[in-house]
């Protein structure tokens, strides 16, 4: 029986209701962010309501959604760093979803437009929307760079991949970071020379339209090699104008790039281009290089309906070279080589790869997306290079020659969705993958002057990886974002060894979960916790072969820092670190091992600044101090060799309106332990850098200078054993590549 009373509570309560969604009603915000004249998403944009505040970030694929907005009237301010602002009028209505796209004009560079945020899913580092303006890259080489602290050296001619210094780590040429381009793995599993191996020079650095990188394995999607960091290189869906570069310089260089684009019927429906890179010079060596390298790179992307998109891509790329190898310091100071002197000079080598994908994206009718990536990679590898010179073999040498053809098959798909939980925002992203790395002769091999002594290694590797993760980002407020996930990872190995005739597998799976919050203190502050466990795969043949390898060795990292706008004009990133591997391991490549070194602790802070001092004139720096240990050794016999303690990298660079830019950088790596009780010293060095462009409409003439002060410097050192031909007793010390000299090379570009 209902009373009175109850009537009158029941209506009271109806009345409330009604009031409240009156009051409190609310509406979503959504849309696309596009560059105006190429039709591409702008991943990164930050889309922001005046009156009240808040705001969001484009993902991947441009794409925003901003929910629970109150009803109302707003303003809608869209920014991109390097693109004009772009305002709108938007009025949101109760429990619907208003659609505004932004379509922004390429402009200056204003670090006004970097906006702070809670959100802890920002789909491409802040840094590097900025970096990518302040410092043009026009070498593979330099690509790398990009990351703040992050350095490299050559060693082997030019052709071979670079070695790759972070965080702490000598990183060999890519162990512990994990390098993608367009969806495709870079790194080498089980490689002839290293695991891990990691070659960019595929890569036409005029063709990348963004770098999203971070550091520490905090990722979900990120997961083999990721423990110091990752790297992603995304590459233009569509040049803006065709292209001509030519560039030449000292030591015989030249170096001509083509891009030719496919002109839309429909802006936006079909892009597409082909591009290509040739290079070649003598390096500044004594005994010429005769590097050669050769680039092709086509992509066509077009869209079906209002829902789907595809893009097929197709690179190829050749290279050989010579090579001078690493030179002991005794045969220097003893007078029996100069610093660009070699003791073999037959080292060298040549490597290809060819890589067919194809991407899928399809949006459905509520705003989630479903993107997939099929792709197929053909690899070869061959080198020669003499390490310890008459070591092992007093009569013929030690010259070694490393090789492998190998195929690699993948699949990658993710599922991206928007909900919520408790009234409050939350994105889903959950992903699939599979990798399979087919290895054919891959061989270790005693060589004479590139000719074939004997085999001390020779087999075939089949390694495959399948994945899987879920990532959550919860906005627990307007201020705080919390992101949770969890990774699981399955890799079986197999090794024949065609030697022996023997066939060997094992496989093993690890789970990574992560988490990180960040917290908005107001517009110009943002602070954050990342934390979460990652690992490196090892080498089949290790683990298939010895006892006492970790499969899948796991690493755990904490940072702590904040992301701050101390002006309008000056960004600061300030970060805390620690990263703890259960072991780590390096390649000796000479003998065909991996050789475990046990467990390791790194901890460090990094410091990145960048600062508009004028409409026309930017200054950057990066700082990274890093404590590197082994954990397992007594204090005193605990330094990892190689490992960079002290790095920062800046510079200046300007730009005038009538079309004179340039800049002036600087490196700076500190000496550190060539070995573990630091009795050997890896020598430091600075250098400085400067660029000089004119750029009008239609073409840009250029000149750019390396190592201005024409220091004497070391690129890649290590404390090796070696014997030269008439010793009698090996020696162990510094073995060394020099750095270039004074290199100066001129550039012209034309654009149609």
């Amino acid at each position: 029986m209902t009373t009175p009373l109850t009537k009158t509570l029941l209506a009271s309560l109806l009345l409330i209701i009604v009031v409240s969604l009156s009051v409190n009603g609310q509406g979503t915000l959504s849309g696309i962010v596009t560059g105006e004249e190429s039709g591409e998403p702008l991943p990164g944009a930050h889309v922001f309501l005046r009156e009240i505040g808040k705001g969001t970030i484009s993902d991947r694929f441009g794409k925003y959604n901003l929910a629970y907005v109150p009803v109302g009237r707003y303003n809608v301010d869209v920014t991109f760093v390097g693109y004009d602002p772009v305002t709108s009028v938007v009025k949101i209505t109760n429990d619907s979803t208003t659609i505004i796209n932004a379509a922004m004009i390429a402009g200056d560079l204003r670090l006004d437009d970097v906006v702070i945020t809670a959100k802890s899913d920002e789909s491409i580092n802040t840094l590097s929307s900025v970096d990518i303006k302040l410092r043009p890259i026009s070498s593979s080489q330099e690509i790398l760079r990009m990351v703040p602290g992050l350095f490299i050296a050559q060693h082997a001619g030019g052709g071979k991949a670079e070695q790759i210094f972070l965080r702490g780590f000598d990183i060999d040429h890519g162990t512990d970071i994990n390098l993608e381009v367009d969806g495709l793995p870079v790194n080498m599993v089980s490689h002839a020379h290293g695991q891990g191996y990691s070659d960019l020079h595929f890569v036409i650095p005029e063709l990348i339209n963004y770098v999203d990188f971070n550091k520490g394995p905090f990722y979900a999607d990120k997961g083999d090699f990721a423990t110091a960091g990752y790297v992603d290189f995304q590459t233009k869906n569509v040049l803006d104008e065709n292209f001509v570069k030519i560039e030449g310089g000292r030591f015989g260089t030249i170096r001509g790039v083509v891009g030719l684009g496919l002109k839309p019927s429909q802006k936006g429906r079909s892009t597409g281009y082909i591009a290509s890179e040739f290079f070649r010079t003598n390096g500044y060596v004594e005994s010429p290089q005769n590097f050669f390298r050769f680039n092709l790179m086509s992509k066509l992307s077009t869209q079906i309906g209002d829902k789907d998109r595809i893009t097929l891509g197709m690179t190829t790329f050749n290279s050989r070279w010579d090579a001078s190898g690493q030179i002991p310091q005794r045969a220097v100071e003893s007078g029996m080589i100069t610093r660009f002197g070699s003791i073999d000079n037959t080292e060298g080598g040549e490597t290809n790869r060819m890589n067919l994908y194809v991407k899928h994206t399809h949006k459905f009718s509520n705003g989630d997306y479903f993107s997939q990536q099929a792709y197929g990679v053909s690899y070869g590898f061959n080198l020669f290079s003499n390490f310890t010179f008459y070591l092992n073999d007093p009569v013929n040498c030690d010259q070694i020659q490393q090789n492998e053809s190998r195929m690699v098959y993948g699949y990658r798909g993710n599922y991206n969705t928007s909900g919520s939980l408790f009234g409050k925002p939350l994105r889903t992203e959950a992903g699939v993958g599979l990798r399979i790395d087919d290895v054919n002769d891959i061989r270790l091999s005693h060589t004479i002057k590139r000719e074939f002594l004997n085999d001390f290694k020779h087999g075939d590797i089949f390694e495959s990886n399948v994945n899987a993760y879920v990532n959550e980002v919860f906005d627990v407020t307007d201020k705080i974002s919390l992101n949770a996930s969890v990774r699981f990872d399955y890799f079986q190995f197999r090794y024949k060894d065609q030697l022996i005739s023997t066939n060997a597998s094992t496989g093993n799976s690890v789970v990574s979960p992560k988490l990180n919050i960040t917290y908005q203190l107001d517009t110009k502050t943002q602070f954050y916790v990342r934390s979460g466990f990652g690992f490196h795969s090892n080498d089949a043949r290790s683990v298939t072969e010895q006892g006492g390898i970790d499969i899948l060795p796991r690493a755990f990292g904490i940072d702590v820092g904040s992301n701050s706008k101390l002006t309008n004009k000056l960004l600061l990133n300030v970060a805390l670190w620690r990263l703890d591997l259960e072991q780590e391991f390096v390649y000796v490549g000479d003998e065909g091992i991996v050789e475990p070194s046990g467990r390791t602790q790194r901890e460090g802070i990094d410091l990145s600044l960048r600062y508009e001092i004028s409409p026309w004139l930017f200054a950057d720096t990066d700082v990274n101090f890093t404590h590197p240990r082994s954990k397992d050794e007594p204090e005193g016999n605990d330094y990892i060799p190689l490992a960079p303690t002290f790095t920062t990298i800046g510079g200046l660079t300007f730009m005038f309106k009538n079309g004179l830019n340039g800049s002036l950088r600087y490196r700076y790596l500190s000496d550190r332990a060539a070995n573990e009780d630091k009795s050997v010293i890896a020598d430091g060095y600075a250098l400085a850098d400067a660029t000089l462009n004119y750029s009008r409409p239609k073409f840009e003439v250029g000149l750019t200078a390396e190592n201005l002060f024409n220091v004497d410097w070391n690129e890649a050192q290590f404390d090796t054993e070696s014997r030269l031909k008439d010793e009698a007793e090996s020696v162990s010390e510094i073995h060394f590549t020099p750095g270039t000299p004074f290199f100066v090379k001129l550039k012209v570009s034309f654009l149609f």
